[in-house]
């Protein structure tokens, strides 16, 4: 039975290091120490060794699961590159027209489409801020000129 488990524990190794998620760790773990103790206690009945494997199994998972969940969490909204843009100055390449659904501005050397963020049309050649970002527009508002 050794083999045995040493060849469940392989297979289970090799599939938690070809996905990316963690999902053979627990069953790898109990199945490598299934290995050795079916090596120091060779005449162990089968059965007392899949009871073994499934109460390893569990255990290592109920015991690793907060640990694990704190690791693969994922911040829904964690700030990327572009939110670096977000109120800043931006100058306005094309007239910006909601309701014709044109405009663009220039930010950073890059040319965004772009949105006024009242509905107002916002001239070419004019300054803006950019509000937010709303897929691949940014949504501005006019600077006021003083």
């Amino acid at each position: 039975m050794t083999w045995f488990w040493l060849g469940l524990a392989i297979f289970f190794l090799i599939t938690e290091l070809t996905t990316a998620e963690l999902v053979a760790i627990w069953f790898f773990g109990s199945a490598f120490i299934l290995t050795v103790v079916s090596a120091i206690f060779p005449q162990m009945f089968i059965v007392w060794q899949i009871v073994i494997f499934i109460v390893l199994s569990a255990i290592l998972l109920i015991a690793t699961r907060p640990f694990v969940k704190k690791l693969t969490a994922k911040n829904k909204n964690q700030a990327t590159n572009l939110d670096l843009i977000i109120s800043h100055k931006a100058l306005v390449t094309q007239t910006i027209q909601n309701d014709l659904e044109e405009g663009a501005v220039k930010i950073n050397g890059l040319i965004w489409t772009a949105r006024s963020e009242d509905g107002e049309n916002i001239e070419k050649g004019s300054l803006v801020t950019v509000q937010s970002i709303q897929g691949n527009k940014l949504i501005v508002k006019k600077i006021k000129e003083e």
